[in-house]
């Protein structure tokens, strides 16, 4: 198939019949070829089972059994740190051009597979047919940026200056270095671009690698070890354990012999892996990214559709379940009726159903967890604020064995609420009205979190005063593609301040790599 359009994240629609044709076969075929199958771990180069075992069902229909997985034990952990600190120290002197030409191998193989990576994502995840090819295509582009980034800083090997001039015996070079073995902890939400981003990172960097996926896409995150497992590493370089947190999670955190962890996901669960890298007998580097609580500022200059569509798509994309996702809104009280109406009007248009589905909008909740909580917070909601569209659970006809929801907007409530304060993940949106940009702004980064955050006002006086007051590590401004989500590598940086990220970078974007490793300054005379 020729794909006319590039599907991202700020894909508005995929009116391509050639691609829709295509995604329908892909669907086709992976329901008919890749399902009820037993997915393996991976270790020191070996398909590894586990006695225990998990059923992965689909959101979709829990009757759909996607494939049966491992549930790992510590002990699985212990053996994949022991394979990837015995490759480390063959892997850290393998040239960093053949660690390119490796990466850029598997985004190639991505791309050439993508829709039926795609199909796999939509039936365990939920997502919508664009937000899934969105998803792999991004990963492929990740792995393309990284590999990229490696070549163009030659290794990150950099001469520098001397003390002398006139010496032509004295070298003086910076060599970004790297730690050893790296931990991977990825999201349900983000299967393969926020567990193949870090593992490439890592490996690309001159890092072994341990991957551990979330337990409730165990096939997404085999099928992205797999790209790896396949690649032609040395065995040991790269390794993959599934099981609880509490054991094969913990034995990543606990192993004195891991020198370094990516994780996504929480902010509890993040705070204690910073803690633990900071508790050993040396510090070691922990690249957390921990969520947000993100906010849009619609002014009184906005153009009103402009805001509402951009409001819409970040709140309710793949079901709110994002850590970008559009949480608040605050609205200046000159606009905020026509801006409440229109929003309620899109909301309630919004198409809901099957995602499998070329014109479904809003797929499923990932996970009977996520339903669970939709209905607690819905219920507080409706108790404690005005519910303005939405708040209720579909499970009729085709919604019967599903965990479908509707989008829901709520006005009312007070700003030190539990639902304006905390990281929910689910399609719950906060609007208020404001007297002043001002209010705004200071209701705005009135939360522990600093991810993303939109603006909507074409006063250029105004988006500078936005641009420098919000307390945000990834921010657009009048784009209606999505007002908070929708960071492309190589476009957007995508990172967070305060209580969203630990170190002050973004992936995707020029400082990534070397966050995975260490400076060495190196003299020579000679």
């Amino acid at each position: 198939m020729s794909q006319k359009i590039k599907v991202t994240y700020a894909t508005m629609s995929a009116d391509n019949e050639e691609l829709q044709s295509a995604f329908d076969e892909a669907i086709e075929r992976v329901k008919a070829g890749w399902l009820g199958v037993e997915v393996p771990m991976f270790i020191n180069g070996e398909k590894v089972y586990a006695e225990a075992k998990l059923e992965d069902r689909s959101p979709i229909n829990t009757d759909m059994l996607l494939c049966t997985a491992q549930s790992g034990t510590a002990e699985h952990s212990r053996q994949a740190i022991a394979a990837a600190k015995a490759a480390f120290p063959h892997w850290r002197q393998t040239p960093w051009q053949e660690r390119v030409a490796i990466i850029r191998n598997i985004a190639e193989k991505i791309s050439a597979n993508s829709l039926d990576l795609s199909a796999l994502m939509i039936l365990e995840v939920g997502k919508n047919r664009l937000e899934a090819l969105g998803e792999v295509e991004e990963t492929a582009d990740l792995l393309r940026w990284y590999a990229d980034q490696m070549e163009k800083n030659s290794g990150f090997l950099k001469e520098m200056g001397k003390l002398n001039p006139n010496d032509p015996k004295e070298q003086n070079f910076s060599a970004l270095r790297p730690y050893g073995v790296w931990v991977v902890i990825s999201p349900f939400n983000f299967p393969m671009a926020l567990s193949a981003a870090p593992i490439a990172a890592a490996l690309l960097t001159g890092n072994t690698v341990v991957f551990k996926g979330a337990l409730e896409t165990p096939y997404t995150g085999w099928k992205t070890a797999e790209l790896f497992a396949e690649a032609g590493l040395p065995a040991g370089v790269f390794n993959s354990v599934l099981g609880p947190d509490e054991t094969t999670g913990q034995a990543l955190l606990d192993s004195p012999d891991v020198n370094g962890w990516t994780f996504t996901g929480s902010y509890e669960v993040g705070m204690k892996v910073l803690r633990t890298a900071a508790s050993g007998v040396t510090p070691r580097p922990a690249i957390i990214e921990m969520g947000g609580k993100n906010p849009t500022i619609v002014s009184k200059t906005a153009d009103i559709t402009k805001a509402a569509t951009g409001v819409l798509r970040a709140a309710f994309g793949m079901n709110g379940q994002k850590c970008s996702a559009c949480s608040r809104v605050y609205v200046q009280e000159e606009v905020y009726e026509a801006f409440k109406a229109r929003l309620v009007e899109m909301t309630k248009a919004v198409k809901i159903g099957d995602p499998t589905e070329r014109t479904t909008f809003m797929g499923t909740m990932g996970h009977a967890e996520g339903y669970e909580k939709y209905k607690k917070f819905t219920e507080i909601a409706r108790r404690d604020g005005v519910i303005l569209v939405g708040g209720n659970v579909l499970t009729e006809g085709a919604f019967a064995k599903g965990y479908f929801v509707e989008p829901t907007i709520v006005e009312g409530l007070p700003e030190d609420h539990e639902l304006v304060k905390n990281e929910l993940f689910v399609p719950l949106l906060h609007l208020a009205r404001v007297k002043t940009l001002d209010e705004a702004m200071q209701k705005a980064n009135d939360t522990i979190y600093g991810l993303t955050a939109g603006f909507f006002g074409e006063d250029p006086a105004e988006i500078e005063w936005f641009l420098e007051n919000i307390e945000a590590g990834t921010v657009y401004v009048n784009r209606a593609a999505g007002s908070t989500t929708g960071a492309w590598p190589g476009v957007q940086a995508f990172g967070g301040w305060k209580g969203s990220g630990s170190s002050g970078k973004g992936i995707g974007a020029y400082y990534t790599l070397p966050l995975y490793m260490h400076e060495q300054s190196r003299t020579i005379i000679g």
